[in-house]
């Protein structure tokens, strides 16, 4: 579906993949099903077109929790197509259980984005009195149309009043709340920047952002190896818990702290720690790239301060610094799917897509409600 073309106006592919967002609540059963129409939304939600020519497709209809490493390819092209077809930026609708994924995969595989792609997500269905919907939509494509920035991002609520929405980085972005409106926060870093509702004011939060440049050519890299898991640590692991992975082409270690796991024998109870060690040991030689991530969500992992990091360490676990066990996830599968063994191996712990930091400042932490 495309509206009436005004050439004064920016053009914005707004591509659906279904979630909240695109959701109603269903009176027969009481619980909410993914079922509007691109062409259902438009009529929602008319002020859209009085920002952008508006084009809408149908990519999928479904839950976000559904998405698999495919749907991620098919993502990929629709964008790639809507930029070769010269619009001005592209709004990606998706459930927000799992638009941090997404907005990973997408922000590895898209490399040298020369427009904005942003992913907006609700946290109530379209037809309920108290939905963000029309509100993040609105100022994705406000953004996108008043801006030069360029790259992968999530623009969802700032806080619980219909204010602000803020424009996050796709790699440092988490869900961290089961349903306020405001339940994204960025981890480890700041917004790119805050888009007033009412006024249309763009304020850029984050000066280095990544900018339009001319001549700048997309390079799609889709693929992603499907045997890649995240498996979270806690009390009483047992060896088979790691076995399991053995025949897995990557790992990424959710451990605690600094980057621990239960791999010491401090005492006879915890003898079984050591052959925890050994099943890791195992994994890895069996040609499973191993990544740590820390479960704290804020700071990074540092694997050189405890006797059982520094045993994990020396069996060949990678650190994953300050990266989300999510975004470690993705990109670990990214990676594995696009370049040999030992690149990926090399290239899990730089920095490609602002994933990781070399330091990370002090407010930038959960008091974080207010940027300035």
């Amino acid at each position: 579906m495309e509206t009436e073309k005004d050439n004064k106006k920016p053009t914005i592919a707004i591509l659906h993949t279904g979630g909240t967002i695109a959701s109603k609540v269903d009176y027969k059963t009481g619980g909410v099903i993914a079922r509007f129409t691109p062409e259902e939304i438009l009529e929602m939600f008319p002020e859209l077109k009085e920002i952008a020519n508006i084009k809408s497709k149908l990519i999928a209809n479904m839950f976000s929790e559904d998405i698999r490493f495919k749907h991620y390819s098919l993502m990929c092209k629709a964008v790639e197509e809507e930029i070769k077809n010269n619009v001005d930026g592209i709004i990606l609708t998706h459930g927000t259980d799992t638009i941090g994924y997404s907005a990973a995969a997408l922000s590895f595989a898209l490399e040298n984005l020369n427009v904005p792609v942003i992913l907006v997500g609700s946290q109530r269905s379209s037809d309920r009195g108290s939905s963000d919907a029309a509100m993040n939509l609105i100022c994705a494509a406000k953004f996108i149309s008043k801006t030069d920035f360029a790259g992968a991002a999530i623009c969802m609520h700032e806080n619980t009043s219909d204010d602000s929405c803020l424009i996050m980085p796709a790699c440092k972005t988490r869900k961290l709340h089961t349903s306020r409106r405001d339940a994204f926060k960025v981890v480890n870093g700041k917004p790119i920047a805050r888009v007033s509702y009412k006024t249309g004011k763009i304020e850029f939060l984050k000066k280095d952002y990544e900018k339009k440049e001319k001549g700048r050519k997309l390079i799609v890299k889709d693929k992603f190896e499907e045997k890649v898991a995240i498996l979270k640590t806690h009390p009483n692991m047992f060896p088979e818990q790691f076995e399991f992975y053995k025949s897995y082409e990557g790992l990424v270690i959710e451990g605690t702290g600094l980057g621990q796991a239960p791999v010491g024998t401090p005492n006879e109870i915890s003898k079984i720690h050591a052959k925890n060690l050994e099943a890791i040991k195992k994994i890895i030689k069996n040609g499973c790239v191993v990544v740590m991530a820390s479960q704290c969500i804020f700071g990074r992992v540092q694997m050189h301060v405890y006797s059982d990091a520094i045993d994990l360490a020396n069996a060949g676990v990678i650190p994953g610094g300050d990266m989300l066990a999510e975004t470690a996830f993705i990109k670990l599968a990214w990676l594995l799917g696009n370049y040999k063994k030992d690149e990926a191996k090399e290239m899990v712990g730089k920095n490609l897509r602002g994933e990781l930091n070399e330091r990370i400042l002090a407010d930038e932490f959960l008091d974080n409600d207010t940027y300035s």
